[in-house]
């Protein structure tokens, strides 16, 4: 939870405007139950990201479509690590007969809309004006990516 309140507090990558309790972490892993879910962490044990897959939509015409979410502790971009994650995440899925990620950024979010361009997710949908934090207005884009 640290590594996402760090995300709400300083960034748009996180939706809420104020900090979640520890116990959100555990709304977060029901909401993602039977998918796979990753940490990462250094050699020594440092946590440095997480990652899970959650249903798109729970009606059984969208059985194969599950969104993603990752994020990674300030100070470790660049190294990696959110490649790291996100194919296990990919080929976890898949394995799983999941055939169709879906990503949702904000379009204040440069770095992540980079990063899922770089790793083949394409833009698939825009909701205009529809985010509100920090007293800005943004849209929420959808990425995808077919398995």
């Amino acid at each position: 939870m640290e590594i996402f309140n760090y995300y709400i507090e300083n960034t748009f990558a996180a939706y809420p405007e104020q900090r979640l309790p520890d116990e959100f972490l555990e709304t977060l892993l029901m909401l993602s139950h039977g998918y796979p879910t990753v940490v990462a962490k250094t050699d020594e044990g440092v946590v440095t990201g997480f990652g899970l897959l959650r249903p798109y939509n729970p009606l059984p015409a969208f059985f194969k479509t599950a969104e993603i979410t990752y994020f990674l502790k300030p100070g470790f971009a660049g190294q990696g690590i959110g490649k790291a994650i996100l194919d296990y995440l990919l080929d976890t899925g898949k394995d799983l007969g999941i055939n169709t990620i879906l990503a949702n950024v904000s379009s204040l979010n440069e770095e992540s809309i980079r990063f899922h361009i770089k790793n083949g997710f394409s833009e698939c949908g825009r909701f205009r004006e529809i985010g509100r934090k920090k007293g800005q207005v943004f849209d929420v884009l959808y990425f995808q990516k077919l398995l």
